[in-house]
């Protein structure tokens, strides 16, 4: 039975590859932060799989790290973790370093120290091509540019991994995904704020939505899809990084309209631009990918699209405004 260690195992992309790697009969082991509360809502419904443990940790903390990876003894590990929220890297830039650039290095070296035959996967993001906009789609080859603490702290982990699998010969990948949202995306990401503000105006729980920018385009894809791509990452006999996207591109103005036409609902009555508060200090207008290498040598394939992906995540916004709803009602 193969190891596999998860960090950000709580958030939607750990949720999903924790459901696809014990569908594989994996012994996965994950690693969350200590907190007053629980933050374990995506993974409840897998919480008490014969095959899964949760294990207290810090990609902040470097003895942690190696303390773990002794303990759990991993064949494969997936670095999820960190700071994911382009705006908030721009309030909380030192934080967002510590976490998502330097923990993936202490993760590296926790990994040469240790065994380095583990193998490493790192969440790479569009977000690192960032203002090189002149190159469409964006590849493999396409010039790093970031716009934001964020991408750039992704861009010193992409480095990192390029180091490490050329100076120690580790298996680590790095894969460039691109967008990518389901109905456990967080609340404060555009796509989900807008089927859960549209459902609850939907169900009379709100009137209004403020958004920042609606001309920028991304390029939306299924998490569920992507987390197997990761996965086959791993499996392959040279270590490689690849782009993992759709390839097709949507402006947010473009979602709203499919989402409030969707619901029947004239978005221009609901839906305020709030530029002051909501653009960043720089602003990526368009992030497109092209997985050609990903589709040739992973044989993968998105397989919800764009949608399919949006029609899900209304569908499952709607039952919860439908639930907000009831609950109002009941407690008149």
């Amino acid at each position: 039975m193969k190891r596999a260690l998860i960090t950000g195992i709580t958030g939607q992309d750990g949720s999903y590859l924790a459901e696809l790697l014990l569908g594989k009969n994996y012994q996965v082991y994950g690693i969350i932060r200590r907190s007053s509360s629980f933050n374990t809502g995506r993974i409840d419904h897998i919480y008490g799989h014969s095959n899964l443990e949760l294990i207290y940790g810090d990609l902040t903390d470097q003895s942690n790290l190696v303390n773990i990876l002794c303990k759990v003894n991993p064949d494969e590990v997936y670095n999820l973790g960190g700071q994911s929220h382009v705006q908030v890297s721009f309030q909380q830039p030192c934080y967002t370093v510590d976490v998502n650039a330097l923990g993936t290095l202490r993760l590296l070296e926790a990994i040469r120290i240790v065994n380095s035959k583990i193998k490493f996967y790192q969440a790479g993001s569009s977000e690192m091509f960032g203002g090189f906009e002149h190159e469409l789609p964006q590849n493999e080859d396409t010039p790093f540019y970031p716009q934001s603490p964020y991408g750039c702290a992704k861009t010193f982990s992409h480095l990192q991994v390029i180091n490490y699998r050329e100076s120690y010969g580790i298996f680590c990948c790095n894969g460039i995904l691109f967008n990518h949202e389901s109905p456990r995306r967080g609340e404060t990401f555009v796509t989900r704020k807008i089927t859960r503000a549209a459902t609850r105006i939907k169900e009379n729980l709100q009137n209004e939505l403020y958004l920042g920018d609606i001309r920028v385009s991304r390029d939306w894809g299924f998490a569920g899809d992507y987390v197997e791509a990761m996965w086959l990452m791993l499996q392959q006999n040279c270590p490689d990084d690849y782009v993992i996207a759709t390839g097709e591109t949507h402006t947010v103005k473009e979602l709203v309209q499919f989402v409030f036409d969707y619901l029947k609902l004239n978005w221009r009555a609901h839906i305020f631009v709030d530029m002051p508060k909501y653009c960043r200090p720089n602003t990526v207008s368009i992030l497109c990918g092209d997985a050609s290498k990903a589709k040739y040598k992973l044989k993968w394939q998105p397989k919800i699209n764009f949608e399919q992906l949006i029609m899900t995540m209304i569908e499952a916004d709607w039952k919860l405004a439908k639930q907000e709803r009831l609950i109002k009602e009941s407690q008149k």
